[in-house]
């Protein structure tokens, strides 16, 4: 899996011809790595997040990279590199710097793994060689651009040390024609070699339950029941704003869920039934005041789940994981007035009425509506 623009032939500050890292060598191609550079940049996933790939990618577009690109890139003063194996000499990925703006000192990275070598940290011990390599031959910052939905390379530039600094909106070409945006993560000279701290952790083997109701991510397989969830009438008078999305609004929340799960800004998360597997609702927290320890819960049901307490069950298992396993001090949710079984669910889970926020949000028509607010603390015990 790859970064953006991996081995770019752009000037760069010299770097070494070979690099040693923890159980990975960056060294020049060489003529004997063709045809595992061929198969590899073949791959599906490889073509799906590399933009300027070749397609299909053949042998010879292998033997040009190796014998000419490559060189090239080096001896215009780029830093482009065959992940090998130290043991073998098998070839694993490539990794090269780019894009260089000399007045910042700064330069983007990128990377790409072959399918055999993926799952055993290749990119990431990759990753912070080259950083090291970089930083020590003059480079301030180093950008790592990935695509949006390639949550496995954003995972590697946390664990390498990079941190989320934003979106760059359209700034590729996407394959098939358009643009598509791009995530940054930026690592500075004086930053640690990661990992960096995740505001939001994983879920402890992946989900939570306590035998009744299961709480796992959002994936792209739950935009359809998404969709029916979030145009019930009821469900909509209860959105921010008060309407109802579109398939491809939905279709899109769910790709860009990882992202958003990793970037620190917010767990979405499916209500599944333990016993059925059938997804119930949906529950997100939204982490929105990471400088205060709190965040936003807020959650739906279809028809089907309602009545059953799973509702609470859920907010119960999210609430305690924000409690332990993020490390919040405060959950608040809000509701309109007249949503009683919301304010019903929330008591049910430990939480307490505070307030009426009078206007507090967007109604129908321009109109503002008031909002209930409830919260639960850390130091709260569960009723």
């Amino acid at each position: 899996m790859s970064a953006a623009n991996g081995d770019s032939p752009v000037s760069m500050t010299s770097v070494p011809g070979t690099v040693e890292g923890d159980g990975v060598r960056l060294r020049p191609y060489r003529v004997g790595d063709v045809p595992d550079v061929a198969a590899a940049c073949a791959d599906p996933l490889t073509q799906r997040f590399i933009s300027g790939m070749p397609s299909p990618y053949t042998e010879a577009d292998a033997r040009w990279w190796v014998t000419e690109g490559a060189p090239a890139a080096r001896a215009a003063g780029g830093a482009s590199y065959a992940i090998a194996d130290p043991a073998t000499d098998r070839l694993l990925g490539g990794a090269g710097l780019g894009n260089l703006v000399p007045v910042r000192g700064q330069a983007e990275l990128g990377y790409w793994v072959a399918p055999w070598a993926r799952g055993r940290g290749v990119a990431t011990a990759a990753t912070r060689a080259l950083a090291a390599a970089a930083f020590a031959h003059g480079t301030a910052r180093l950008e790592l651009l990935t695509h949006p939905e390639n949550t496995a390379s954003q995972r590697v530039a946390l664990a390498a040390g990079f941190r989320h600094e934003g979106v760059r909106r359209a700034a590729n070409l996407a394959r098939g024609g358009g643009r598509q945006d791009l995530v940054c993560w930026v690592r500075l000279v004086d930053d640690p070699p990661g990992p960096v701290p995740r505001l939001l952790p994983d879920l402890p083997g992946g989900r939570l339950t306590d035998g009744v109701v299961t709480v796992r991510p959002v994936g792209p397989d739950d935009a359809e029941a998404l969709f029916a969830l979030h145009s019930l009438p009821e469900v909509v008078a209860n959105r921010v704003p008060p309407r109802a999305p579109t398939p491809a609004d939905v279709e899109r929340r769910c790709r860009l869920a990882g992202t958003r799960w990793l970037a620190g800004e917010a767990a979405d998360l499916a209500i599944v039934d333990a016993h059925t597997g059938e997804l119930a609702g949906g529950c997100m927290l939204y982490h929105d005041e990471q400088a205060t320890g709190q965040a936003m819960i807020g959650f739906s049901l279809l028809p089907a789940g309602r009545g059953r307490g799973l509702a609470t069950r859920a907010v119960r298992l999210v609430t305690g994981w924000a409690f332990d396993g993020v490390g919040l001090a405060r959950v608040w949710a809000g509701t309109r007035p007249e949503n009683a079984a919301s304010q019903r669910v929330l008591e049910r889970a430990g939480f307490t009425r505070e307030g009426l926020l009078r206007g507090r949000l967007p109604g129908p028509d321009g109109t503002r509506v008031d909002s209930v607010q409830y919260a639960r603390l850390a130091t709260d015990e569960l009723r």
